[in-house]
């Protein structure tokens, strides 16, 4: 259990920072042995609530991480101590969350904790991948490769995902920009065109009946609709929340027409990274398999790595234990099979994350090129049978003048 405490030193001096404990009695025996004389100290997790406003719109984004970890590779092979880098480094960023991090990290170094030790209490920045990459090289003493590992694989997630992100921001755009037309439409144009068609008394054809009805709806539920849409949102998001609901939005995520092979890529490349980057620092096969099943991000593939974990802890050879799903294909199962037997399984799944990495890529491409003339088409329609049922009637109107 994480505790906040402010103190006062030998010198005077006040002191403030946090403790990993069992409970309360051994973090204040723990805080009292290094000499400090204790003003106040509470349970971190009833601090986070009270403050939960203040740092729910903090985060440390990728790139920020990155950069960190560049920065950190570049001073310990520069011979800087790893007590005098998270200092500089935490005196430097200009994230605010991150600067309150690493301030927690110096004084965690400072106490004697190891890095590792002190990456693991902020599980919220530093994931259970990065923090076992730093321990690997703890033990190894190559903390620098360490670090540069660490910043070119999160730089090559983060390119891979960014892009596949913002190949769907134009049509999001595009879309939300249609709907508020269209609701200004129903909302100030079709009323006032509906008065002209009822003092006529003409017949209506269906399709302008039925864009009369929804004028009508929204303008007199519109609150209705609001609420409906809100619910819905709501449902959708603790239902998604839940692990029914998370491994139903993974599926539907890997088998949707088209988007379905770009995630499905997109994972695969994700998965030879890892492994690739954690068995070239020395990770063991085992502990490699257990921790991309944590950051894989897909409830599908987590399950399936979960059980190929199970499997190889009995004996069974990688190859072998992935090879009982349709979501990993072929060619990654004969190629890591060939690794296993040459002794060159990492370099293989560099070569097989790079692969799946250009094949995101141009499926991304791929996917734009068919988005733009589907989402003109589907536009045009909508708005062409729009015009067609105020125009028709209009026409009609005139025609028996």
């Amino acid at each position: 259990m994480l505790f906040k405490y402010k103190a006062i030193d030998a010198s005077g001096d006040k002191k403030d920072g946090e403790i990993d404990a069992m409970n309360k009695e051994v973090a204040i025996s723990s805080l009292q042995r290094r000499g400090l004389v204790l003003s106040s100290i509470e349970s971190a997790e009833e601090v986070g609530l009270l403050k939960m406003n203040i740092t729910f719109f903090e985060r440390v984004k990728n790139k920020d991480l990155v950069i960190l970890s560049r920065q950190i590779s570049t001073l310990f092979e520069s011979q800087v101590s790893a007590l005098r880098i998270f200092r500089l480094l935490g005196e430097e960023t200009e994230n605010p969350l991150l600067k309150r991090k690493m301030a927690v990290i110096t004084k965690d170094l400072q106490a004697g904790n190891s890095i590792a030790k002190a990456l693991s209490k902020h599980p919220e920045i530093f994931s259970p991948f990065y923090v076992n990459m730093v321990r690997s090289g703890e033990e190894s003493g190559k903390l620098d490769k360490t670090f540069i590992y660490l910043a070119d694989y999160l730089e090559r997630i983060y390119e891979i995902t960014s892009k596949a992100k913002n190949a769907l921001v134009y049509p999001a755009f595009v879309v939300g920009v249609f709907i508020v037309v269209m609701l200004l439409i129903f909302v100030f144009v079709i009323p006032q065109i509906s008065q002209v068609f009822t003092e006529s008394g003409q017949e209506l054809p269906l399709y302008t009946r039925v864009v009369m009805a929804i004028s009508t709806f929204i303008i007199d539920y519109w609150f209705i609709l609001i609420a409906a849409v809100m619910t819905l949102s709501f449902f959708l998001w603790r239902y998604s929340n839940t692990k029914e609901g998370e491994y139903l939005f993974s599926k539907l995520r890997l088998n949707t027409p088209f988007i379905g092979k770009l995630y499905q890529k997109l994972y695969l490349s994700r998965i030879a990274d890892s492994f690739s980057t954690m068995l070239g620092s020395g990770i063991p096969i085992v502990r490699t398999i257990e921790l991309t099943a944590e950051v894989v991000g897909n409830k599908i593939y987590e399950n399936l790595l979960t059980d190929a974990w199970e499997a190889v802890r009995a004996g069974s050879p990688v190859s072998q234990a992935l090879s009982k799903t349709e979501y990993i294909p072929g060619i990654m199962i004969q190629m890591i099979k060939v690794g296993e037997e040459t002794g060159e399984l990492s370099s293989i799944l560099n070569t097989l994350a790079k692969f799946y990495q250009r094949e995101v890529n141009n499926s991304v491409d791929t996917l734009v090129g068919l988005i733009e003339p589907i989402m003109i088409v589907v536009l045009g329609l909508s708005v062409g049978l729009l015009l067609a049922s105020v125009l028709v009637p209009i026409y009609d109107l005139a025609s028996a003048i």
